[in-house]
């Protein structure tokens, strides 16, 4: 493997080591995916933003009137009379560019699913910059509407309750910052459309996954003991998105027992399935695993060590159809594929304990073994990679690659696939010197 893929792993991998994972709640991860939380917070602040400034106005009318300055007040009601035509533009203006900004950026969504995957399109929904731009245009809006409002038609300085002066001036301020977060916002969603930034950012949450994973030896479920109960799944069906592990260790250290989490993250889950196994004594009560267990309507990273090699394997086969026949990006994706493949393979895998302050394990947790990550890696790209050699030839490249750097006891799986992808080149390509051509080991596929 290149220098630069293992450095940049091991950069990743690094800086996030010595970190203690946090635990996602179902509350901020439903958060992160949807878009209206940080609009409201942001219409929220620009009403007391605009109560705050219409009152510092009203404060400095009335200190000019009890001093008797009244030529000031005349002075500040003639600015405001010319940020008057400027404020009803903003108003006027800027809901129509928040439709128009938006509704573009809804196609280029479309397309980018269409492009590459439909897993993709959460890189979207969870970007902040597209959250912040949307709150900041939505606040400045609001805001607009809201000075509007202080205009005083009163002009008689000596009736005059406020001039609204510096909601006029924080008014303009906020346009600026739309306009420079706009040019941020087309730089953000412009990278997102591009193939290498999105392979990039899924490689990236990928090493977030398992630097959160435990780094002692996999547990021996064998040596757990009998199972005395089995706890159920209550909750509505979907997608075994989070596991509240520090919860779920708590719950069976009160109650002295050995809890097996029999479905995997990313598992789908309906009401009566069976989520943990209890050994060693009676279940937790209902109560003490309440809010343990997380489903949703799909997968995320949060804890799913495999959802980052399904969403690049997802691309690669998407970029093989023939609909599509770009083996450029399937070779992108194989490249990120190689690394989180090779960032993974010192790390155990498999049944990974939990283990309260006392060390004692109260909790383990299925993960996928290497030869599951493996397999889900290469399986299905391997089925679409005949009949194109930059394809073929970089993924030879990419196994022979992680021959040298997983342990002996995990090259099985990876000598698999190299033979079956020889053996299935061998009988779909007739001519020997294109044989030959496709089974030649390349980092860059054809160059």
């Amino acid at each position: 493997m290149s220098d630069g893929l293992i450095t940049g792993a091991a950069g990743v991998l690094g800086d996030m080591k010595g970190r203690r994972p946090r635990m996602l709640s179902p509350l901020r991860e439903h958060l992160r995916d949807t878009m209206w939380f940080a609009p409201t917070a942001g219409l929220l602040g620009a009403m007391l933003l605009w109560w705050a400034a219409a009152e510092l106005d009203a404060q400095i009318v009335a200190t000019l009137r009890d001093d008797g300055d009244y030529d000031a007040i005349k002075d500040l009601m003639g600015i405001a009379d010319d940020a008057k035509a400027v404020i009803s533009t903003i108003g006027s203006a800027m809901m129509t560019f928040i439709g128009v900004v938006f509704s573009i950026s809804l196609v280029a969504v479309q397309m980018a699913s269409g492009q590459f995957s439909p897993r993709v399109v959460r890189l979207y929904v969870r970007s902040r910059i597209t959250k912040i731009t949307l709150t900041v245009f939505m606040a400045t809006f609001l805001f607009s509407l809201l000075t509007l409002t202080s205009f005083d038609s009163e002009r008689d300085p000596r009736l005059l309750t406020s001039v609204p002066l510096i909601e006029a001036v924080l008014a303009m301020a906020m346009v600026l910052l739309s306009l420079l977060l706009f040019v941020a916002y087309v730089n953000g969603t412009v990278r997102m459309m591009r193939i290498g930034f999105v392979i990039d950012r899924i490689a990236h949450e990928s090493f977030r996954v398992a630097v959160k994973q435990p780094t002692e030896l996999p547990v021996d479920t064998g040596q757990l003991g009998p199972e005395t109960a089995r706890v159920t799944h209550h909750g509505r069906a979907g997608v075994l998105r989070d596991v509240n592990i520090a919860r779920a260790v708590r719950a069976a250290r009160r109650q002295g027992v050995v809890l097996r989490l029999i479905p995997r993250i990313g598992d789908f889950v309906v009401p009566g399935t069976p989520v943990f196994t209890v050994h060693g004594g009676a279940a937790p009560s209902r109560r003490a695993l309440g809010y343990t267990v997380y489903v949703g309507v799909e997968r995320t990273f949060h804890q799913d060590l495999g959802f980052g090699l399904r969403q690049l394997s997802d691309i690669a086969l998407r970029a093989l159809s023939p609909a599509v026949n770009d083996p450029t990006t399937a070779v992108q994706a194989l490249d990120r594929i190689v690394q989180f493949l090779a960032s993974i393979a010192p790390y155990p895998l498999g049944a990974l304990g939990h283990r309260d302050r006392r060390g004692a394990l109260r909790l383990v947790q299925s993960v996928p073994d290497w030869t599951a990550l493996v397999d889900l890696g290469f399986t299905e790209i391997r089925g679409c990679a005949l009949g194109n050699p930059q394809v073929t030839r970089r993924m030879l490249a990419g196994l022979d690659d992680l021959l040298l750097l997983a342990p002996a006891e995990r090259r099985e799986p990876l000598l698999r696939h190299r033979e079956l992808l020889a053996q299935a080149v061998e009988r779909s390509v007739p001519e020997a010197a294109d044989r030959a051509f496709a089974l030649t080991p390349d980092r860059q596929g054809i160059g």
